[in-house]
């Protein structure tokens, strides 16, 4: 067994010297050209800027420019491959694809099917029909009693001058005693005194003192600041009403799909309260701005929740369809989505250049669906791309690829 072991070192100790004189003999020098650096005979990690020996004595093998691999290559045995689980698939070319665009949002409500109860007199909360936050209320319903001295005081003052203008007096100096009521019943008015009491105060003519708060929309109290008792001055919010009956989910778009997103495209919804339903929407609105941090852009969709399902703020998963690639430009190539290692800024995958070589390659993406991703630029069909341990070449190509540039600007040699 050792005389075995001898033989088999000896030969492969001068196959290696053969193949190192064959390699750096003029001839072979000058047809090559430059030569970047030494390596290792035996395979190992190991270069050297100027010829040398390694510990079994045998020279360490020249690499010339002509035939450098690109940085950040990775050669990788043939037999470590499927212990790694590297899997390839090949550039495919389809007659089209169904794209989408996937993000994350947040569930919002309808800033459109909001109103605010006010008042435009002062006055104190008498009574309230509506006291809780949550409850349902309907277009016209009472919901708050309001007592208001300016309400007494400007209905007097319209029964007044209803009184003269049918005796038919006349104030020379400021106007017939009409345009009195004319005047005071449009102050009535801008009080926002109800038509109804208007119409009461005409048909009684007793003058009253408070003032009926009613709903101006159907919908749901989602806050109530009044209270029985308290003051309430003009403009100063007593109510806050929304319609449920549809929600807005605002979806964080990544920047480089953002073009693919139109107003009008369906959208779908899944949400963890929920499994497996689907909620179906409507692109509305593309917001004007993009998110520093997150490098992000909002889009709002429209959603039905009539059995009010929904809730503000509740996190949701988005798919939006997007137009067919391949429609314009032919039929398009695609590759599994897997293959893609996404940067964020930068998306790139590992080329397959046979005999267990990998290179790390830059591309330009399209639509996604399906499972598959168009890819516009930096492939093509035929070509071979990792799918399965990507990641782990990946992290070897990036440090193989650092390493070079280091030594290559400390030196001038790999």
């Amino acid at each position: 067994m050792t005389r075995a072991r001898f033989l088999i070192g000896l030969a492969i100790a001068l196959t290696a010297t053969q193949v190192a004189q064959a390699e750096t003999s003029p001839q072979t020098s000058a047809d090559k050209g430059k030569v970047l650096y030494y390596r290792n005979p035996m395979g190992l990690p190991d270069t050297s800027p100027v010829p040398k020996k390694d510990s079994m004595g045998m020279d360490y093998l020249p690499v010339y420019a002509e035939g450098a691999e690109p940085a950040g290559t990775v050669r990788i045995a043939p037999g470590k491959l499927q212990t790694l689980g590297v899997r390839t698939a090949p550039v495919e070319e389809v007659p089209a694809l169904a794209g989408s665009v996937q993000a994350t949002g947040t569930i919002a409500l309808d800033e459109r099917r909001q109103v605010v109860v006010t008042t435009r007199a002062e006055g104190w909360v008498e009574t309230l029909a509506v006291a809780a936050t949550g409850d349902t209320v309907r277009r016209g319903q009472l919901m708050a009693q309001l007592y208001a001295p300016d309400l007494l005081t400007a209905e007097k003052e319209y029964l007044l001058a209803r009184s003269l203008a049918s005796d038919g007096h006349a104030d020379m100096g400021h106007g017939s005693s009409a345009d009195l009521a004319t005047a005071a019943l449009s102050r009535l008015k801008a009080l926002d005194i109800p038509a109804e009491e208007i119409a009461r105060l005409q048909r009684s003519g007793e003058a009253a003192s408070r003032i009926p708060i009613r709903a101006p929309a159907d919908g749901v109290v989602i806050d109530k600041p009044v209270v029985a008792g308290m003051r309430a001055g003009p403009g100063e919010p007593l109510y806050r009403i929304a319609d449920l009956s549809t929600v807005w989910l605002v979806a964080e778009v990544a920047e480089r799909e953002v073009g693919l997103v139109r107003p009008g495209q369906m959208a779908h919804a899944t949400l963890t309260a929920y499994p497996g339903r689907r909620f179906d929407g409507v692109v509305d609105f593309i917001y004007p701005t993009l998110s520093r941090e997150t490098r992000t852009a909002r889009v709002r969709i429209v959603l039905p929740n009539r059995d009010r399902a929904l809730l503000a703020d509740m996190y949701a998963s988005v798919t939006i369809n997007t137009p067919r690639a391949g429609s314009d430009s032919g039929p398009p190539l695609v590759i599994p989505e897997s293959a893609v290692l996404d940067g964020g800024t930068r998306q790139t995958v590992l080329l397959d250049l046979g005999d267990g070589r990998f290179q790390p390659r830059a591309i330009h993406l399209g639509v996604r669906g399906d499972g598959k991703v168009e890819v516009r630029d930096g492939l093509r069909k035929g070509d071979r791309v990792v799918v399965g341990a990507n990641f782990l070449i990946d992290a070897e190509s990036n440090l193989k690829a650092a390493l070079q540039a280091f030594t290559a600007s400390a030196g001038g040699q790999p």
